[in-house]
């Protein structure tokens, strides 16, 4: 069993080795702007994910997919090397789209409030069905149920 405080130190350090040489030494045209967002890897230390977002637009995206896996060999051995491992982890890419999941939950929370909104309007100009308090309270009692006397052609005992 590898210890995985010592997974989470090597998944950070994957990332940061490959942000830095995206950053200073990939020279493809075809990279967008890209953020390296987290890198996870497997208990085994033999498979790293790298998440990555891009800004820009579909073509950007599919561009830097295609510069980084050109660049995967170039990058795992930079990796390998860098961690001292017995085996260099393969690397896989997997583009981030948190961006796009933040905006569609964006837009429910908005839909949400939106509706919110018209419920309450239609609350505040609402009336009740029947009385506004439909239960008896106590102080609404009269007093003369309180007597001790039968009710008339009632029967004592």
């Amino acid at each position: 069993m590898t210890d995985p405080a010592k997974v989470r130190r090597h998944a950070e350090r994957v990332r940061e080795l490959v942000a830095s040489v995206v950053r200073s030494q990939i020279k493809d045209p075809r990279l967008g702007m890209i953020t390296i967002t987290d890198a996870r890897i497997t208990a085994d230390l033999r498979d790293a994910t790298v998440f990555y977002t891009v800004l820009g637009d579909a073509a950007a995206q599919s561009g830097t997919a295609a510069a980084l896996e050109s660049a995967k060999g170039m990058l795992r051995s930079t990796v390998g090397k860098a961690l001292g491992l017995r085996h260099s982890p393969t690397l896989t890419f997997v583009l981030d789209d948190v961006q796009d999941q933040v905006k569609h939950i964006d837009d429910l929370l908005a839909a949400a409030r939106t509706a919110d909104a018209e419920v309450q309007r239609l609350a505040a100009s609402a009336k009740y069905a029947g009385d506004a308090q439909p239960y008896r309270l106590d102080e609404d009692t009269d007093d003369d149920t309180e007597d001790d006397t039968p009710p008339a052609g009632g029967a004592q005992r």
